[in-house]
């Protein structure tokens, strides 16, 4: 029963900060299933990608409510890219240790993290 509520939790915070921030849930969902369900690096971003299908599904469909909001074109093209290479990034992930994605993981956020107090 605490894991549901965790997970119901970890969810919702996906969801507000995937929608209002546009991060995708990613940033909330690896390190919670990670640091509060106890899950390796690997499983967590496979779930973590899973989950986003839904969440992306859902927030589109009330998104596309109002006119204009969404760039299909860009969407076209950025998809196209993104899920060609999310398929060899995929293997590169089931290659790579948990410590290293950890490592790999952290390094992005900081990255984006300290680019984006400076904007």
């Amino acid at each position: 029963m605490k894991s549901i509520l965790i997970l119901l939790l970890i969810g919702a915070a996906a969801g507000l900060l995937g929608a209002l921030c546009g991060v995708g849930g990613g940033i909330v969902m690896v390190p919670a299933f990670v640091l509060a369900l106890g899950l390796e690096q690997r499983q967590a971003v496979a779930t973590s990608m899973a989950a986003i299908v839904v969440t992306a599904l859902v927030a589109t469909a009330n998104n596309m409510r109002s006119e204009g909001l969404i760039q299909w074109k860009m969407v076209l093209i950025v998809s196209l890219s993104a899920a060609v290479f999310s398929w060899f990034g995929s293997d590169l992930m089931k290659e790579l240790s948990n410590p290293v994605l950890t490592k790999i993981f952290a390094v992005v956020m900081i990255a984006i993290g300290v680019r984006m107090l400076w904007e």
